[in-house]
């Protein structure tokens, strides 16, 4: 008998919604075999059966969202019965006996309640009482939510819960996502051109409410000697002025023609946190080298037609440093690793994470397996491949987790100089910026020297300095230039 548990989806994911169940219950499922789809925000995926047996029990259904760790399956020895018989034994009839309630009828105790009221009132009901009254009854009544949840749309957490914190009709929304799934763009531009659901100010202006206020105005006066005068002393401190500081909050919640106010995903929120932990743990330090790329332009020009044709995508700079790297963690061991409690953890093989950003939605990190092993064209490769099924959310659990090392490739959204946030518990990470052309005194093959125009750009790295120093750290990046401005790449392509 084996749990089936919703697995890690990405470092910040804290839930899934179950979209579909390949098996029901009662059917032999082979280890490695689709068993569910799991819709998060990062990625929508199949996830394989760990273990081979039939499938006893279902526990949480399509369309229902639960957190990391949650038990959803329980998968049993081969032609094992299903256990979903407990569910009838959840009926019993002691639920129905519950009906003698009644008894509550004793409960005409609270009359005396009723009966304090006629005493008062005669007195009180002047007319600065009834005037109090209005204001609380439209208060209760100006709020009419508006449902988001009548529509068969498969929506994802995020999207969820923005449709839903706006009032939005789901069924006026179009949407662009692979499927025609609404994305979290597709709900923000629908906010800026139609705004939110109005918020229903019911005219329920109906004063008559107001004499029923007048018993408990009249019980206020009564109590108030007491404990009126040990009021002020309590507010006497500075708590006040603190009060004053939080208005403006509230202000911003309503927008208005000149601001959209946007509320924080739960995905931002958790990436914020995740980024501010990494940067109270490490000991962030940061370096940057230049690069001259003529060496792997002039391998890119001569082989990029033959290439695109061969393998249906353009060679970009990418796997060149990525295989670079990779050379230069053999001679600097150090980088490819984590820390552990006091320990650093040196990895002997190197799992490379290549970040990809999502369309603005957020980041994953697919990670190109045992790096080490690969030569260029095998790197070029699998980092298209993991691009692509990231952006389409066709990647499995297993291609975004773990990572000795990463790379964010800020450069193709044209950044000079980006300094990133290490990823736990790895100790490194680089950022590979833009490359331009630009004017760079280059050496001859006779000795002297000459101005030539270059395509150069810049290699950052944030590290751990309790991993190892800055000199560390620049051996490790001389070495990762020095590999992509003389290696001879042919052998590779």
């Amino acid at each position: 008998m084996a749990d089936i548990t919703l697995p890690q989806l990405g470092e910040t994911v804290t839930e899934g919604t179950i979209t579909r169940w390949f098996k029901k219950v009662g059917d032999a499922v082979a280890a490695d075999e689709p068993l569910f789809e799991v819709s998060t925000d990062k990625v929508d995926t199949e996830v394989p059966s760990p273990v081979a047996g039939t499938l006893t029990e279902i526990r949480v259904n399509e369309g229902e969202t639960v957190s990391v760790g949650t038990v959803i399956a329980v998968v049993g020895a081969a032609n094992s019965a299903p256990t979903s018989q407990p569910a009838p034994v959840v009926a019993p009839a002691p639920v129905a006996q519950v009906a003698p309630a009644p008894q509550p009828a004793p409960a005409p105790a609270p009359a005396p309640v009723a009966q304090v009221a006629p005493a008062p009132a005669p007195a009180v009901q002047t007319q600065p009482i009834r005037a109090a009254q209005p204001v609380a009854s439209v208060a209760t009544a100006t709020r009419a939510p508006i449902s988001a949840t009548a529509s068969n749309k498969l929506l994802s957490p995020v999207v969820r819960r923005l449709v839903s914190d706006h009032g939005i009709d789901v069924n006026s929304l179009v949407g662009t996502g692979p499927g025609n799934r609404i994305t979290r763009e597709d709900v923000l531009d629908y906010i800026d051109k139609n705004g939110s659901a109005p918020q229903n100010v019911a005219p329920v202006v109906a004063p008559a409410p107001a004499p029923v206020v007048v018993t408990p105005v009249a019980t206020a006066p009564v109590a108030s000697p007491a404990p009126v005068v040990e009021a002020p002393k309590v507010a006497a401190p500075a708590p006040q002025p603190a009060q004053h500081s939080a208005p403006p909050a509230p202000k911003l919640t309503q927008g208005s023609e000149r601001e959209t106010v946007i509320p924080l995903t739960k995905i931002r929120k958790l990436t914020a946190a995740h980024m501010i932990m990494s940067q109270a743990v490490s000991a962030h330090a940061f370096s940057v080298v230049e690069v001259d790329y003529a060496n792997v332009d002039a391998t890119r020009s001569e082989v990029k037609d033959q290439w695109k044709q061969s393998e249906g995508f353009t060679l970009t700079y990418l796997p060149f440093i990525a295989r670079a790297i990779v050379d230069a963690l053999a001679e600097y061991p150090n980088l490819n690793a984590s820390i552990e409690a006091d320990k650093l953890v040196v990895h002997n093989y190197v799992d490379l994470g290549i970040a990809v950003d999502l369309e603005f939605q957020g980041l994953l990190v697919p990670v190109v397996r045992s790096a080490d092993d690969k030569r260029l064209r095998a790197i070029a490769r699998e980092i298209s491949d993991l691009a692509t099924r990231a952006r389409t959310r066709k990647l499995t659990p297993d291609e975004i987790q773990g990572g000795t090392f990463t790379i964010s490739n800020n450069g193709s959204a044209g950044s000079v100089l980006t300094m990133p946030i290490i990823n736990q518990p790895q100790v490194a990470i680089m950022s590979t910026d833009a490359i331009v052309r630009k004017p760079v005194v280059a050496r001859l093959s006779d000795g002297s020297e000459s101005i030539a125009i270059h395509p150069v750009g810049n290699l950052a790295m944030s590290w751990d300095h309790r991993a190892f120093d800055g000199a560390y750290a620049a051996g490790f990046l001389a070495k990762v230039k020095r590999v992509l401005e003389t290696q001879d790449w042919s052998a590779e392509i």
